[in-house]
């Protein structure tokens, strides 16, 4: 009867300590990033222009059936993102091309994310090391 209990007992023990041992977690099978390859930092765009958005990324290991990516623009150094850029794009996307808005900044920074229906949360990628300008139109001044 010892044996049979601390069958048990060790059994109770392997199960306590199996999440430990077993990840059932999706988020955890990797984790999204981000790198702007283009407009590079210090990069001066015209409103009018059409410019080649381009970045490398890193995917978790997930199904990708129910994710999508998008990219936001900051105007004031990436303190806030409050304009969409890009339709929503297939997450194995690595450009799109993108007409730069009349919206004259010294400051524009992109974020580029990336999120998956139920399972993957919306995770942010902003890239302030790549911040560029946007000139105002001709005749405008700032």
């Amino acid at each position: 009867m010892k044996t049979r209990g601390f069958v048990v007992i060790m059994f109770a023990v392997a199960l306590g300590f199996a999440p430990q041992f077993v990840n059932t977690s999706s988020a955890a099978s990797g984790k999204y990033s981000a790198q702007l390859i283009s407009p590079t930092a210090g990069q001066v765009l015209y409103p009018g222009q059409k410019v080649r958005v381009e970045w490398t990324s890193v995917l978790p290991n997930i199904d990708l059936t129910a994710c999508e990516m998008e990219i936001f623009l900051s105007l004031d150094g990436g303190r806030t993102f409050p304009m969409v850029i890009t339709p929503l794009l297939d997450p194995r996307a690595r450009f799109f091309y993108w007409t730069v808005p009349n919206t004259p900044t010294n400051a524009a920074v992109l974020d580029i994310r990336f999120g998956c229906e139920h399972w993957y949360p919306e995770s942010y990628s902003p890239q302030p090391a790549s911040t560029f300008v946007i000139r105002p139109s001709a005749g405008e001044f700032y």
